[in-house]
């Protein structure tokens, strides 16, 4: 078919297909042979959608991939920095690329890349080609560098977001039009490619420029006219840097092709061979989906291959987001027929809608539901008139929104029925959130955990990402929904309609990743890990959040004023040591006087060209002087004041009298809980000061706070998994594990053992734990670095099992790319063969996953238990803080309670795992938690 007027070319950014699939789902590889094809699934399922999808007006009569060949091009001939800083291709990916371009050709679809050239080049060169011949150009990426071409017949679209990006979507991305983003581009640089640009000059200062001028050449030419001292002189000093970064960023329209507009006519793919190289690399389900597609028979692949990376082959099909049903409930008679469906199905996803994320203060707007796929529905609740909004402090409903009594009278037996599963994403908000209107949500599903218990160390778990990551579909951003920045408005301010599609998308989103994901845990081998530490966790955790802890203010004010006072007497102390006066909090004065002034060693400059002070530079200084340490100091008492003493106060909750810190399940690879709004888990304990802050944290009156704590929980773990004779003897006669170490290592008698030499080996003991290094171990000791390096080797030789174990993790970790701790909770490690920095932390981290995960574990499983064996004593669970439970208890039952959960702590690993060391848990009581601990 010749190419003319009303022919349509589409073209595919090939390399950003790839990098999209290969970071969207999990690692796949082929049984057959171990080969790595999970970027080629997703890519292969991604044309295989593109191809699908109705076009409408816009169907292409042309088609093409385009991809880059190599990664030398003429710009790294003009500037041999040219994306210099780009990280090295993953080793699992390279082998796929090839594999892509196979694909594409299987699809019948016309693969081009030219050496020399970068794929954006040859979409430049075929989109004004077409444009001279009358055709129309849609160029399928997201791009930036792209967006110089849009316009005059050329639009792009985001296939993620599935959205067009036309000369508005340019304006609005870059403040300028298209035929000018380039000037903007060479102005404000570009960190990734390593286009160096205009220093200090950003897009919006860039776009302020070129609209004000004209053009870059306008621009450079009359800069002398520009008011700003030092724009103005970055704009002549640096002339021709900003006019070689133009030629690095500006598209090549005159690529040299082999091929013609004509060449890339689109083709039906030939049956066989698709299904052909479908099968050749096992893709069962894909497989499945594409004959049926083209009317053919699917190919027998053996049952030995692996099954979609996302599951899809044991989730039920999902119809297209585009054909998606969203509806508003408005009356009883509606929201019964969806309740009767989930009542049918036996099971519905939920999402709440709120005015805030603060769970104890925030007002519930609406729900949402799904029960099946593709059909969604919003029940608005409490939409107010968003044109008198708080200006008028308007509480007027809008119209259409059934009664909030009568709406939640007729929800409240459907959420509470044992028969039916209530799905959600982070379903411990929405728990909190309904418990306030008296609604107790139960059982439940969430597939934040799902995909944590399956995921953990790969990707983040947020419901955005897993939607891009399994279900290629881009969620409506909230933004979108209820602004940004000073025009931001809350959920009830948002109109019904908009609330509808942004809500309904959400519960619907939430319904397709579960059907994804529920199905994988048995062949992960991770239902065990979900079913009794993660799913029965979250409403444990809703319950102890709920209930939060008091808060003494008056003690916190004076603390506030007794570290203010403290830091004033350092600062003076800081001065005497310097010399001279310079504020204390400011880095770069710092940098300056202990370094140019002082002439310590050490000092090294950051790209504004102020020294490095972070708390790693000045605890190596320590060790030389004594005002790094003074600084140090200082800065441990300001942190304290900001964010404890100070913040604190705006915590406690106006109506509980309470602080709520809400607890992050899905956030530490290992399975650790993070304590978030406030943290509730870094108070520091090992000074005077950080150990004071705890006793603002009161009993109510008549109650008694206990802390029940795990005595040297990863120790004992460690010698379990290593096998360590030695320590695991020290532990079942009692004795103090630290000093043990010291006698075993320095051959010193217990009962001649120093507080000293008990300090370096406990400082041995938790640091190994954490891969630490004769360097790291210096800075902690204050100690020089030989001396360290001796004890850590020292360590090592009178304890072997435990080189051992790190030689034999690591090499676990680099052939299976994860590890695993006693419970079975996998830790990937998909970076453990980086190279540069960045292969010890990951070492380092896959070393102790298993170790510290294996605590976590431990106490998770503790902690479920608990509330059904204290149910009984006046007694709550409030605080968990790594291996430690803090519990309210009234005065008459601190014994009860005290036997009892200790029983739980001390058998918490019964009877999955038999540990050859005892779990010894130390008990705490008093009026504060600084007693108690």
């Amino acid at each position: 078919m010749s190419f003319g007027k009303g022919s349509h070319l589409h073209l595919i950014d090939g390399s950003a297909f790839i990098f999209r699939a290969f970071h969207a789902l999990p690692p796949l590889t082929r049984k057959s042979d171990g080969l790595p094809v999970g970027a080629v699934q997703g890519f292969c399922d991604m044309l295989r959608r593109y191809i699908a999808k109705d076009h409408g007006a816009g169907a292409p009569t042309h088609i093409a991939v385009i991809f880059d060949k190599g990664s030398h091009t003429f710009r790294n001939d003009l500037y041999d920095q040219y994306k210099a800083n780009r990280d090295e291709m993953p080793e699992d990916l390279r082998p796929q690329i090839p594999l892509t371009r196979r694909a594409t050709e299987a699809f019948n679809i016309a693969c081009k890349e030219i050496e020399g050239y970068e794929a954006d080049d040859i979409i430049a060169t075929l989109s004004v080609q077409a444009r001279e011949k009358g055709g129309q150009v849609t160029i399928v990426s997201s791009d930036k560098d792209l967006m110089q071409l849009v316009g005059g017949g050329v639009e792009m679209f985001d296939a993620m977001k599935n959205r067009a990006i036309d000369a508005e979507g340019v304006m609005e991305k870059f403040g300028v039009a298209p035929e000018r983003v380039v000037d903007v581009q060479a102005l404000a640089g570009d960190s990734v490619d390593n286009v160096p640009g205009a220093p200090g000059i950003g897009i919006k200062t860039a776009a302020l420029l070129i609209n004000e001028f004209g053009t870059l050449e306008e621009l450079l030419d009359r800069a002398e006219e520009i008011k700003q001292p030092k724009r103005r002189q970055t704009l002549i000093e640096k002339r021709e840097q900003i006019e070689l970064s133009k030629k690095l960023v500006q598209l090549d329209r005159e690529t040299p092709l082999d091929f013609a507009l004509e060449d890339l006519e689109l083709r039906d793919p030939d049956p066989e061979t698709l299904l052909g190289f479908l099968a050749e690399m096992e893709f069962r389900s894909l497989s499945r989906r594409v004959a049926e597609t083209l009317g053919a028979e699917a190919p027998v692949i053996p049952e030995s291959a692996p099954e979609a990376a996302a599951g899809e082959a044991e989730a039920p099909e999902q119809p297209d987001f585009a054909e998606a049903d969203y509806s508003t409930i408005r009356d009883a008679e509606t929201l019964r027929g969806w309740i009767d469906a989930a009542r049918e199905r036996g099971w519905i996803a939920l999402d709440t809608e709120t005015t805030g994320l603060d769970e104890m203060r925030a007002e519930l707007v609406g729900l949402s539901f799904a029960v099946e796929a593709g059909r969604a529905a919003y029940l608005p609740l409490l939409h107010r008139d968003a044109a008198e909004g708080d200006l008028f402090n308007s509480d007027a409903l809008l119209e259409g929104q059934m009664d909030r009594t009568e709406a939640l009278d007729l929800l409240k037996p459907l959420l509470e029925d044992p028969a039916v599963l209530k799905v959600g994403q982070n379903l411990k908000y929405d728990m909190k959130i309904l418990a306030r209107v008296g609604i107790e949500v139960a059982p439940i599903e969430d597939t934040m955990l799902l995909s944590y218990a399956m995921n953990g160390g790969l990707h983040g778990h947020g419901m955005d990402q897993l939607s891009e990551r399994y279900l290629g579909h881009q969620p409506i951003p909230i933004k979108e929904v209820i602004g940004t920045g000073k025009s931001q408005i809350t959920f009830d301010r948002v109109p019904i309609e908009a609330a509808t599609k942004y809500a309904a998308e959400d519960a619907d989103i939430t319904l397709r990743l579960w059907q994804v994901f529920k199905p994988q845990l048995h062949r992960k081998k991770v239902t065990r890990v979900y079913e009794t530490m993660e799913r029965p966790l979250v409403p444990v955790l809703a319950e102890m959040e709920r209930a939060g802890i008091a808060v003494d203010r008056d003690v916190l004010s004076r603390m506030s004023g007794a570290f203010a006072q403290k830091m004033a007497a350092l600062e003076e102390e800081i001065h005497e040591l310097a010399g001279e006066r310079f504020n204390v909090g400011s880095p770069k004065q710092l940098g300056e006087i202990l370094f140019d002034k002082m002439g310590l060693e050490g000092g090294k400059k950051g790209k504004t060209g102020a020294y490095a002070t972070g708390a790693d530079v000045l605890e190596d200084l320590a060790t030389e002087h004594d005002l790094p340490a003074r600084v140090l100091d200082w800065r441990q008492l300001s942190k304290l004041k900001s964010t404890y003493t100070d913040a604190l106060q705006e915590h406690i909750n106006p109506e509980t009298g309470r602080v709520h810190t809400s607890y992050v399940i899905s956030g530490a690879n290992t399975g650790r809980l993070a304590s978030t709004d406030p943290n509730l888990q870094n108070i520091p304990v090992r000074t005077e000061e950080g150990r004071r802050i705890r006793e603002a944290f009161v009993a109510d009156t008549g109650k008694v706070l206990v802390s029940l704590d795990y005595s040297q929980i990863e120790l004992r773990i460690l010698a379990h998994i290593a096998g360590i004779d030695a320590l695991k003897e020290a532990f079942r006669e009692g004795q103090d594990i630290h000093a043990a170490t010291a006698s075993e290592m320095f051959g010193v008698p217990m009962e001649e053992m120093t507080p000293e030499v008990r300090r370096q080996a406990k400082a041995i003991n938790f640091g190994v734990i954490y891969g630490i290094s004769g360097f790291g171990l210096a800075r902690n000791l204050r100690i020089p670095r030989a001396e360290a390096q001796g004890f850590i080797d020292r360590y090592f030789e009178r304890f072997p099992g435990i080189k051992d174990y790190m030689s034999e993790t690591t090499a676990f970790a680099k052939e299976h790319k994860r590890v695993e701790t006693l419970f079975g909770r996998v830790i990937h490690t998909p970076e453990i063969s980086a190279s540069g920095p960045r292969a010890g932390f990951a070492r380092r981290a896959a070393i102790n996953a298993p170790i510290q995960g294996t605590a976590a574990d431990i106490i998770r499983r503790a902690m479920v238990r608990m509330p059904s064996e204290i149910a009984a004593l006046p007694a709550k669970m409030l605080l968990q803080v790594h291996d430690e439970l803090l519990f309210e208890v009234e005065e008459g039952a601190v014994d009860d309670l005290i036997a009892a959960a200790r029983g739980v702590m001390e058998n918490a690993a019964d009877p999955v795992v038999k540990l050859d060391v005892p779990l010894v848990v130390d008990a705490g009581q008093g009026p504060n938690w600084a007693e108690a601990h």
